[in-house]
């Protein structure tokens, strides 16, 4: 069981948890999305918070307080939402001296990143961004000294304990190990992110 979070005023209609670490973040958010707590109109996920927005005119903040606190997150968390499976070919320009840094060969990394399911942990960068866990051996890589001033669109990469996808072109520091033809996000789509928080994401390798 998570330890009990840390409990801060935010404004008037919020209550923003602070966790110890990422694990108990995504335990209690977890928890959080099953209890649907009456009144809570949303809740944001961080690396170690999770902010909750509540109706005051349905609910209070200290009704809010006994409901979260009377939780009892488990200490894995399992996936929230659908399942979600992208296509990647793993020719990225970091491939090779990523799984260098992992003392593994190219082909090793790549089975090791489709050979495990990851979990959408929290959103953020860029919208349709998930900064993705995974139940595996640990991948963690540091990011690039040097970022570069523009990485594509569905480049998919790694960097710390994460994996991601990026959504759109933008500069970014994470180590590159493939592309996908997924659309991260979508205004047209309802959702717009094909990323909620909560979502497992398996990646399969395919074919350029």
């Amino acid at each position: 069981m998570s330890a009990a979070p840390r409990v801060l005023r935010a404004g008037e209609r919020g209550v923003l948890l602070e966790f110890g670490s990422l694990a108990e973040a995504v335990a209690w958010r977890a928890a959080l999305s099953e209890a649907a707590i009456p009144g809570v109109a949303d809740a944001v996920s961080g690396a170690r918070t999770v902010l909750l927005r509540f109706d005051p005119s349905l609910t209070s903040r200290a009704a809010v307080l006994d409901a979260v606190l009377a939780l009892a997150p488990a200490s894995d968390a399992a996936a929230s939402g659908p399942a979600v499976t992208i296509p990647v070919v793993y020719d990225g320009p970091d491939l090779d001296a990523t799984a260098a840094l992992l003392g593994l060969s190219a082909a090793e990394l790549v089975a090791a990143h489709t050979g495990r399911t990851w979990l959408c942990a929290f959103g953020g960068f860029a919208p349709g961004f998930g900064y993705l866990v995974s139940d595996g051996p640990s991948l963690e890589v540091p990011r690039l000294d040097s970022p570069r001033t523009r990485v594509p669109a569905s480049a998919v990469g790694l960097a710390g304990e994460f994996s991601g996808v990026y959504p759109r072109a933008s500069p970014g520091g994470w180590r590159l190990i493939g592309r996908t033809d997924a659309v991260l996000w979508d205004t047209a789509r309802t959702p717009p992110a094909l990323l909620a928080v909560g979502t497992a994401v398996r990646f399969e390798a395919v074919p350029s």
